[in-house]
C-alpha cells in the first residue's frame, strides 16, 4: 500500500508539475484545493497533499496567509541541474561530455588569450597533482578538476568559473565505469593518456595560442566522448547477443 501510495503522489507531482511548467497554470496563479485535486484526479487527501508539499519545497507554490496556495512568480525558471546519481549511467555521461565538448574548447581559447603567469602556475600545480596521485582514482579525479577550474578561472569570466566549480566531481566521467574490470596497467595507461592530452592544452595555453588550445581542448573532449561511446556500443551488442 506503501510504494502504491509513493507511486500516485509521484505521478500527481509530475502532473502538476507539468501544468505549471507549460503555463496552464500561470505564476500568481491561484492553485486548485486540495479537495478540488482530489476530485479531479481520484485520488486521495494524503497523494494530493505529500505531491503539493513537493511543489512546495521546488519552490513552485507559495502560500499565503488567509488567501490560500498561488504559483509562485518564479515557477517558470528551473535551475540547471546534473545530479551525481545521473552519472552513473553511461548514457548520462555521455550527454555531459557533448556538452562540455561546446564549452570547453572555447573555454580554452579564451584562457589561452587572456591568462596570466598566476593563471600557468596553478594548471601546472593540477597537472603535477594528477600526476603524483595517478595511482588513486579519486584523487586524480579532484585534480582533474583543479586543471579544468584553473582553466576557467584563466579566461577571466567568472561565468565559467562558476559553471566548472558548479560540475565539481560530476565534470570527470568516473575512471571505473569506463575501466570496470580492467588491470592496473590499464588505469595506468588510462592516466597516462588524460595526462598527454592534458599536456597539450597546457602548452597551447602557455604559448597563448588560442586556436590551438581550442584544437587541443577539442581533442580531448572528442577523445573522452569517443572512448565512452565505443564502450557503450560494446555493452550494447553485449547485451543483444547475451
Amino acid at each position: 500500500m506503501v510504494e502504491r501510495t509513493t507511486s500516485l503522489t509521484d505521478d500527481l507531482f509530475v502532473k502538476l508539475e507539468a501544468r505549471i511548467r507549460s503555463g496552464a497554470m500561470p505564476p500568481g496563479s491561484r492553485f486548485p484545493t486540495q479537495k478540488d485535486i482530489c476530485a479531479a484526479e481520484s485520488v486521495s487527501r494524503t497523494v494530493v497533499r505529500e505531491a503539493v508539499a513537493r511543489l512546495a519545497a521546488q519552490g513552485l507554490t507559495t502560500s499565503r496567509q488567509g488567501s490560500g496556495v498561488f504559483v509562485a512568480e518564479t515557477a517558470a525558471y528551473r535551475a540547471f541541474q546534473v545530479t551525481r546519481d545521473e552519472l552513473s549511467e553511461l548514457a548520462d555521461v555521455i550527454k555531459l561530455l557533448e556538452m562540455r565538448l561546446a564549452v570547453e574548447t572555447e573555454m580554452a581559447a579564451l584562457a589561452a588569450a587572456r591568462r596570466t603567469t598566476a593563471d600557468i602556475g596553478l594548471i601546472r600545480e593540477a597537472l603535477q597533482e594528477m600526476a603524483d596521485v595517478s595511482h588513486d582514482p579519486a584523487a586524480a579525479a579532484r585534480a582533474d578538476i583543479a586543471f579544468h577550474l584553473a582553466i576557467a578561472r584563466a579566461t577571466q569570466n567568472d561565468y565559467y568559473v562558476r559553471l566548472i566549480d558548479f560540475l565539481g566531481l560530476r565534470l570527470v566521467p568516473p575512471r571505473s565505469l569506463y575501466l570496470e574490470g580492467q588491470s592496473d596497467a590499464a588505469h595506468a595507461a588510462y592516466a597516462a593518456l588524460v595526462r598527454a592530452e592534458h599536456d597539450a592544452i597546457l602548452e597551447a595555453i602557455v604559448r597563448m595560442d588560442p586556436e590551438r588550445a581550442r584544437g587541443a581542448a577539442r581533442r580531448h573532449m572528442q577523445e573522452s566522448l569517443s572512448r565512452h561511446t565505443e564502450l557503450s556500443e560494446t555493452r550494447r551488442l553485449r547485451e543483444k547477443a547475451g
